[in-house]
């Protein structure tokens, strides 16, 4: 469809191109001949109507006449519009789009086996990648986004860009051989994602759902597990009261091996009230990774460094159940 639109795209360009050229070349003949009284022959023709479209003027030809000066203004302008109006949208771009296209990675390696395909980036990926990549566990990231691809390219993780409900797409990210699949879109792509997945093989599917109403419908779709992060919020939310009397590590969701997500509410007196994110270190002193913070009511899934921690705030982090028992001490 695209090579097909560019294709006419071009043609459409140079046909019009040539009709101009070859009209304007007539033209000047006419106009040397009956007010300047010269003549020139056709090849000299195209020469002048070229050289004055591209705005070159060598002014080795020029008219004296205002008719003449007239045409030469037309032609001009012509050809700005030519180069600025339609060659750069209707070929230049279009072309340069498509080369970027071709870089962007379409396939992974056949050798890619046991792995985890990804659809979506976002916050809560990198955290997972991150965990992923400690625990040697092989993963590809399906995504859209040329810059979000083009990111994962620099830091050399392995990703595929297209639509992640595309049978084709999936079938290059080695679906039929990878041990699990994460929707991380929107419901309704979530949905396409799953039917897609489960009509090319059995493989386990997880879902991210942002509404947890439409957690049936997922279910519904194929997903095995379905996931709300907005909603595990409110979960803790009327244990707060007793949670903190309990030793183990409650609520925690695993949605695949050896990695959970779990809320864990700021209590009263814990060291990390009043500290932003950046100042508690709480990657580097119990590993699990913040990946939501609720403050005053705001959910949001995507925590700044600056974001400060309040008594009443609640955090969503992922990491090992030995990592999340460790941040767990630092909230009460």
């Amino acid at each position: 469809m695209f090579k097909l639109r560019i294709s006419k795209s071009v043609i459409v360009y140079v046909s019009i191109f040539t009709f101009l050229v070859l009209t304007y070349g007539l033209v000047f003949q006419y106009l040397m001949r009956t007010y300047e009284s010269k003549n020139y022959d056709f090849i000299t023709a195209i020469y002048w109507v070229i050289v004055s479209m591209t705005t070159v003027g060598y002014g080795d030809i020029y008219f004296n006449s205002s008719m003449g000066h007239l045409f030469s203004i037309v032609v001009a302008l012509s050809g700005v519009m030519m180069i600025f109006a339609m060659l750069f949208p209707l070929v230049v771009t279009p072309w340069l789009e498509q080369t970027i296209k071709k870089e962007l990675p379409a396939k992974v390696q056949a050798a890619l086996r046991d792995h985890i395909i990804i659809c979506g980036y976002n916050q809560l990926v990198e955290t997972l990648i991150t965990e992923l990549d400690e625990y040697g566990i092989p993963f590809v990231v399906i995504d859209e986004n040329e810059k979000n691809i083009a990111q994962l390219i620099k830091r050399k993780i392995i990703c595929v860009h297209g639509d992640a409900a595309d049978e084709n797409v999936l079938l290059n990210s080695n679906i039929l051989s990878a041990k699990m699949l994460i929707a991380n879109q929107s419901d309704e792509k979530n949905a396409s994602i799953i039917l897609t997945a489960k009509e090319l093989c059995n493989i386990k599917v997880i879902a991210l759902v942002e509404n947890i109403a439409r957690s049936g419908y997922l279910k519904y779709a194929g997903a095995d597990q379905v996931i709300s992060p907005k909603t595990l919020f409110g979960t803790y939310i009327g244990r707060k009261a007793i949670d903190p009397l309990t030793d183990h590590l409650a609520g925690a969701t695993r949605f695949f091996e050896n990695l959970s997500i779990v809320e864990l509410p700021i209590y009263p007196r814990s060291v990390l009230i009043g500290k932003k994110l950046k100042e508690a270190r709480i990657r580097a002193q119990t590993g699990a990774n913040i990946v939501g913070l609720w403050t005053g009511g705001i959910l949001s899934l995507n925590p700044q460094p600056e974001d400060a921690i309040k008594e009443n705030s609640i955090l969503l982090a992922v990491g090992t159940e030995i990592q999340l028992e460790a941040l767990k001490k630092m909230t009460r």
